[in-house]
């Protein structure tokens, strides 16, 4: 609608006009609720089922304490969910209206653990029938993922509701790219509402975790990428060699990768990015020292994410008949 104001405003030269359109843009700013006002807050479970954030934590933990690799598939599930059609957990169902999944799609590439959700799932129904949606828990579990990993403790607001459909094609269209640029980032992140900071922030998510060789070979060959150090390239050349690496072949995408901590972006100004889009915010003058700031400052950083981890967990989220709670996260109730 702004740039209807502007065409507008050239096509009629008319500054009345420009003021008017403008105005009835803002009014529908206001008008629209944001996200984050469509949940119900951090109690919004306390009389209907008080112990929902124990139990989820319970099962979380356990699973994490076994698999020091877990907190890092539980955030990636979580931004995955979220970066297509908004928090509705549609990542989690095994089929949709098109008779795909989300996670048929080649970039929901190593989407695993999925039985921590069902796991947590089946308990808080032994508890609260029908009332707890997959996508609450979902959110809750990637929360509990960072602390568990060594960061922030973050608060969320609940009462998401569950999604009706899910598609591959859909999936894979949406799902951002490991190359993309710092300008991407910020346009994607941004359209969550976060500001260029929580933009860098976010994806500090990636000091856990690996990343598939097919993901990154393009920065080795034919030549290594000269933003990658001699030694990592080397490194990276060995763990994925030109042709012969399977689909499941991975390397880690931090010096750290089952702590959540601020080396992602020390890695970043020391030309460690594994990925395309990591070497990106390194180098690009809009968020290079936003990088650097968070090399030197894990507390701003740790601030920074978890305000943009809020924004992005109550991305697009569903109220009323447009959702429900599913009683099987893999199925919709009809």
């Amino acid at each position: 609608m702004q740039l209807a104001c502007v065409l507008q405003s050239a096509m009629h030269g008319v500054i009345y006009k420009v003021f008017v359109c403008c105005l009835v843009y803002a009014f529908a700013l206001l008008v629209q609720p944001a996200a984050s006002q469509l949940l119900g807050g951090n109690d919004f479970y306390a009389s209907s089922c008080p112990n929902v954030e124990s139990i989820v934590r319970n099962v979380a933990r356990a699973s994490f304490s076994q698999d020091a690799t877990a907190p890092a598939a539980m955030c990636r599930l979580a931004f995955h969910d979220c970066q297509v059609n908004g928090c509705d957990a549609s990542i989690l169902l095994d089929s949709g209206s098109d008779g795909t999944a989300e996670l048929q799609a080649p970039a929901n590439l190593g989407i695993r653990r999925l039985d921590i959700i069902d796991n947590a799932k089946q308990q808080v129904e032994a508890q609260c029938p029908g009332t707890v949606s997959c996508a609450d828990i979902l959110a809750m579990v990637a929360r509990d993922a960072v602390a568990f990993a060594g960061g922030p403790d973050i608060r969320i607001p609940l009462g998401r509701l569950d999604g009706f459909d899910t598609s591959a094609n859909l999936a894979q269209s949406t799902l951002p790219p490991p190359s993309s640029s710092a300008d991407n980032v910020l346009a994607l992140f941004g359209g969550m509402g976060m500001d260029p900071e929580e933009s860098v922030a976010i994806l500090g998510s990636h000091t856990l975790g690996v990343a598939h060789c097919t993901n990154f070979a393009d920065r080795l060959y034919p030549v290594p990428d000269p933003r990658l150090t001699v030694l990592m390239a080397s490194a990276l050349q060995a763990r994925c060699p030109a042709g012969a690496f399977s689909n499941d072949a991975t390397a880690n995408l931090d010096t750290s990768a089952v702590t959540f901590d601020n080396s992602y972006f020390s890695n970043l100004v020391n030309g460690r990015g594994l990925l395309d889009v990591d070497a990106n915010l390194a180098t690009d003058p809009a968020t290079a020292s936003i990088v650097l700031n968070f090399a030197n400052n894990q507390d701003a950083f740790f601030a920074a994410f978890s305000s943009a981890f809020v924004k992005l967990t109550s991305f697009r989220v569903l109220s009323g008949p447009q959702g429900e709670v599913r009683l099987n996260c893999h199925f919709s109730n009809s």
